[in-house]
């Protein structure tokens, strides 16, 4: 019984240490360049969202808006109080929504880690990503019109942790704070990745996400919903199931659905959007997702 326990932790411990070797330098690198971001470009990313009110951009300013939520580094617990300034400062809901989705789904410190999936992975994911923002956003200009989407009477302006005199303090400081909060994530991932690599049969992954297409992608959507972990935690479980069969499209649908299904993002969306616009928001994710992953599939 110990040696068969031994045997099993040698195993467990192969793959744990050749994911990690793959992985650890864009953890490293999307570290570094998230701090760098949020620390020294961070107020030029969101002048910028500010200053599209000063452009008649009309239904495409979307586009930017999209863009803009992708190179802001901040979590969704930091997006919202954002967007409730911009709303102030008289950007439209349509616009705030392209913003915020996209923001929930990328940014450029998950852009870094998702190198680790290849190119391929990684152009998916970026298109995707921007494609849902404006979608969002044109979905909220066009259905909702002059109604108010969200509610953002009860946020104030962000609170900025960035506050040390010292600029190379203030990014060690942020870079300790990603650190913190996305360190037991990744390696968690790394952790479950190496469980089903050693336990599940690369068939079984095939026959789940990459064989019978359709199901593929509903059921990577669909698992996506439940699973709690940042986006970076994410990357070593679809390492291990893309190289184990897992079809790109599906690898799309679980890349929407993770992030924006979060529990703590979907406790913050709740509060600003309120119940029927919520139940919209899940609905929208769900099916962009699902028409993403299909449409990868007949293209990749």
């Amino acid at each position: 019984m110990v040696e068969i326990i031994q045997r099993e932790f040698v195993y467990l411990w192969y793959y744990f240490d050749l994911q990690f070797r793959q992985i650890f330098w864009y953890w490293v690198l999307g570290m570094v360049l998230g701090s760098a971001i949020s620390v020294f470009a961070k107020e030029k990313i969101h002048d910028a969202v500010k200053g599209l009110t000063d452009k008649k951009m009309g239904v495409f300013g979307v586009v930017p808006a999209s863009i803009l939520g992708i190179a802001s580094p901040l979590c969704m617990y930091g997006t919202i109080p954002l967007a409730a300034s911009f709303s102030r400062y008289g950007i439209s809901d349509d616009w705030l929504a392209a913003f915020m989705m996209s923001s929930i789904l990328l940014n450029p410190q998950l852009i870094i880690y998702s190198m680790a999936l290849g190119p391929v992975a990684l152009a998916v994911r970026i298109v995707s990503c921007f494609l849902c923002g404006i979608a969002a956003g044109l979905l909220v200009r066009f259905f909702l019109k002059n109604k108010p989407f969200f509610r953002f009477d009860s946020f104030s302006g962000p609170h900025n942790h960035d506050t040390a005199p010292n600029l190379f303090m203030r990014f060690l400081k942020n870079l300790g704070r990603n650190i913190k909060a996305t360190g037991m994530y990744f390696l968690i991932g790394i952790v479950l990745s190496a469980v089903f690599q050693r336990y599940v049969p690369s068939e079984a992954m095939t026959t789940l996400f990459g064989g019978n297409e359709a199901f593929g992608v509903l059921m990577a959507a669909t698992i996506g919903v439940p699973l709690y972990a940042c986006g970076g935690g994410t990357i070593p479980l679809l390492q291990a199931w893309l190289s184990d069969g897992m079809s790109m499209g599906s690898a799309a649908a679980f890349m929407l659905t993770e992030p924006s299904t979060k529990i703590t993002n979907l406790g913050a969306l709740k509060i600003v959007l309120g119940v029927k616009h919520f139940a919209l928001y899940i609905a929208f994710v769900m099916a962009f997702s699902l028409v993403a992953g299909f449409a990868v599939n007949l293209v990749i």
